[in-house]
């Protein structure tokens, strides 16, 4: 039980606090990562919230990563809910400093890309599953054999021009971003030691087999008590 409190614990203050990174670079008003430039623009042409705009991409990657046949785990679902909910919770609090020149402006960037990549070790770390975006990216790795990096690359240049047609953010901000991110997440894990290769993902498949073979064990073990009950029965 500890164990469980400690890894949601740990998954809830990786998507908090890549809600607040979100908002930083929002605020840093140079441009946004290319995910993020897409949530913009649905949210421009919408009317919806930026969060909320999270989150149906989310729930979109998520069925083709279903369908993929990518694993997909409870923390897969909590990120594509969660991390859009805290990003409207923070933006409203209007607690994050706007930038109003440019220099300021990289200086929160790089803080907000530091905060995202703290938050993607945690979250990552627990091992409950990865966020649907990282899920498409090996889902498609695994399809089309294809070097990560290039499939990482195509789909955020894919995603950064569909959002910059409805209308998102796209500026020196959103290149730091997109070639900063992954770096700092690396440095991340070697900072706490964390091998990524290594973390093995616990998927909503693994609980619900668990969950059916510890209901066919107690049927059998019911099914075990009756017979020796009506064996004993009958040779009274």
């Amino acid at each position: 039980m500890k164990r469980i409190l400690y890894l949601l614990i740990r998954l809830f203050a990786g998507f908090i606090l890549y809600g607040l990174g979100i908002v930083v670079m929002l605020n840093a008003k140079i441009g946004v990562s290319p995910w993020d430039v897409l949530h913009q623009g649905l949210s421009f042409k919408s009317g919806i919230t930026m969060g909320q705009a999270s989150i149906m991409v989310g729930l979109v990657i998520v069925i083709l990563d279903a369908a993929l046949g990518e694993g997909v785990g409870w923390g897969t679902v909590l990120n594509m809910i969660f991390i859009g909910v805290f990003l409207d919770i923070i933006k409203s609090m209007n607690i994050v400093p706007v930038a109003d020149n440019l220099f300021m402006g990289i200086v929160m960037m790089i803080i907000g890309i530091i905060i995202s990549a703290i938050a993607t070790v945690l979250y990552l770390g627990a091992g409950l599953g990865s966020g649907p975006r990282d899920g498409l990216m090996l889902a498609l790795n695994k399809k089309f054999s294809k070097p990560v990096g290039a499939i990482r690359m195509c789909i955020e240049l894919t995603v950064l021009v569909c959002g910059w047609i409805l209308g998102g953010s796209v500026g020196l901000g959103t290149i730091i971003s997109a070639f900063g991110l992954g770096y700092a997440i690396q440095i991340g894990f070697k900072i706490c030691r964390i091998n990524s290769k290594e973390i093995k993902h616990r998927i909503i498949r693994d609980d619900i087999d668990y969950i059916k073979n510890i209901i066919e064990q107690r049927k059998n073990l019911q099914a075990n008590k009756e017979y020796i009950t009506k064996d004993c029965n009958d040779n009274k």
